[in-house]
């Protein structure tokens, strides 16, 4: 079954198909992002895969491909500070709700895959899927949006804060990344709650 074909068993449910996939759970800083993707039910984006999966360049050209063939699309995140004061499952599971909330569509005329066992508590219905974005045309769509716009914002996080090399490792917890923060310490866009065992590093 395609990608393209899984997302068709649900078109009985529903006239919206909604895919959400979040990016950014486990690194040590930045915000955690989420996005929402409906398309209509002709569109196949060839080459679409879980994000993961795909190389930057490739990331980067569907990206594109997928803002211009969506009907809808959001892109939403957590704050760092909404990560420590929630936790980060449940502040993904918030830039979920904001990235669905974002489409501005009628609950009533619509199905939400959610990529994982989770679901945030959304006004439509919902199907949690494990390893949704290897079989979802629109979670993995949603998961290219997410993570390619997590990417860029790590990016601009990089230029401000140069010593920490973010547009390497994206916040990820590389051997970089904590010599980096053993050398020059924690910066406003760390996660507090992911270094509590810095010194085991």
């Amino acid at each position: 079954m395609t990608l393209f074909e899984f997302d068709r068993q649900f078109d009985s449910e529903a006239e919206l198909i909604v895919g959400i996939d979040e990016a950014g759970r486990g690194p040590l800083a930045g915000d955690v992002y989420a996005a929402a993707v409906v398309f209509d039910r002709k569109t196949v984006i060839d080459g679409i895969n879980d994000s993961k999966k795909l190389s930057a360049k490739k990331r980067d050209v569907l990206f594109d491909v997928i803002r211009d063939k969506a009907l809808k699309y959001s892109i939403a995140t957590a704050t760092v500070e909404e990560i420590e004061e929630l936790n980060i499952l449940n502040a993904a599971m918030l830039a979920m709700r904001r990235a669905y909330d974002g489409l501005g569509i009628d609950a009533y005329n619509a199905i939400a895959l959610i990529d994982g066992n989770r679901s945030p508590e959304l006004p439509c219905r919902c199907k949690t899927v494990i390893h949704g974005d290897a079989l979802s045309q629109s979670i993995a769509a949603a998961s290219i949006l997410a993570k390619v716009q997590r990417d860029r914002y790590m990016a601009e996080l990089a230029i401000r804060y140069p010593e920490y090399q973010f547009e390497k490792h994206k916040g990820y917890g590389t051997k970089l990344h904590y010599e980096m923060i053993k050398k020059y310490g924690i910066s406003p866009v760390h996660r507090m709650s992911f270094l509590k065992n810095l010194s085991e590093k």
